[in-house]
């Protein structure tokens, strides 16, 4: 394995790490979470994504009673959590970013996870309604508590993001360190254009998601739709419809002829080309098989297979390479 420092922090982030969305509590047995688990963490992972949303709290009680079953010494793992859709509850006070559900949050994600602190604070999604510097302080309380020790941001954009470090370094408070984006080979403007200045000015850690694109840079769409997929649940109508398009199965298939060439799979193709990105931390990998979980989490094996000439070859069947911002 290898590991990465997290933005400018001092923390050190596996460059694979394993992340329970959907899965847990929702899709798979706990049995088979268990074993995931022990697969990834056996292999040298060392974070642990999760949120409070996941499963509505369900999916951090089942990795927070695998936790304790597993008995880990707690210096050899992170675990995250992350804030804003709350844990189902639909009131004013149950979601969003301000002070009350940042606090009451993080003490219920605590609860589930059956840890002392969480070592990964994420804001899930930035929230209109609550002054971006209430949520730097009440971030800051925690971190001063010692219930979290980094926080950081999720689908934020370069100027949220910016706007929170300058409250942070005029308040002299934590700024965030991290940021979790989708990133993949059909979603690249963020980490590729508009983050560039951050990346360069005040450092910004990555745990990307959804390096597969949802499974679109897999075998597993190009002649049929399965069944059971997914894509096929219905809160994730929305990445099907976004992901699920005829250019981008049109791009998988010639990347799988490519993948097949060089002798490595398509997915391990896919995570290899995300890790080449030296402002990615870390990529966040899903399964609901540990048969999955055995291939991709051999996927640095696969960045030296990307020369600069298969790189070009990559460019030139995707053909969506962000634009780069005037400096």
């Amino acid at each position: 394995m290898e590991y990465r420092r997290l933005g400018k922090s001092g923390a050190k982030v596996s460059a694979l790490s394993f992340g329970s969305w959907i899965t847990f509590g929702n899709q798979i047995g706990n049995d088979v979470a268990k074993a995931l688990m022990v697969k990834a963490y056996d292999a040298g992972v060392n974070f642990f994504d999760n949120a409070e949303i996941y499963a509505d709290g369900k999916s951090e009680i089942v990795m927070g009673n695998i936790l304790k079953e597993l008995q880990w010494d707690r210096s050899t793992y992170m675990v995250s959590s992350k804030v804003f859709f709350g844990d189902g509850g639909t009131l004013p006070t149950q979601r969003g970013l301000h002070r009350k559900h940042v606090i009451e949050a993080c003490h219920a994600a605590l609860k589930r996870l059956k840890v002392e602190y969480l070592d990964l604070y994420f804001c899930h999604r930035p929230d209109k309604e609550t002054p971006i510097e209430e949520t730097v302080r009440t971030m800051n309380t925690l971190i001063e508590q010692g219930k979290i020790f980094y926080w950081g941001t999720s689908e934020w954009s370069a100027q949220e993001i910016m706007e929170a470090h300058m409250i942070a370094n005029k308040l002299g408070l934590e700024g965030p360190v991290m940021e979790q984006p989708q990133y993949n080979m059909f979603h690249r403007e963020k980490m590729e254009a508009e983050f560039l200045q951050i990346f360069r000015n005040v450092g910004l850690g990555t745990t990307i998601w959804s390096p597969l694109a949802s499974g679109i840079l897999t075998s597993k769409y190009l002649d049929q739709f399965p069944e059971d997929t997914r894509l096929n649940l219905e809160e994730l109508r929305w990445l099907k419809k976004k992901n699920l398009t005829e250019d981008n199965l049109k791009k998988s298939k010639a990347l799988k002829s490519l993948a097949d060439e060089l002798g490595v799979s398509l997915p391990k193709l896919a995570i290899a080309w995300c890790l080449k990105n030296e402002n990615v931390s870390t990529v966040i990998l899903g399964a609901s098989k540990t048969s999955q979980l055995d291939e991709t989490l051999t996927s640095l094996e696969t960045v030296d297979v990307l020369t600069e000439d298969v790189m070009d070859r990559i460019e030139s069947i995707l053909d969506n390479k962000p634009e780069l911002p005037p400096f």
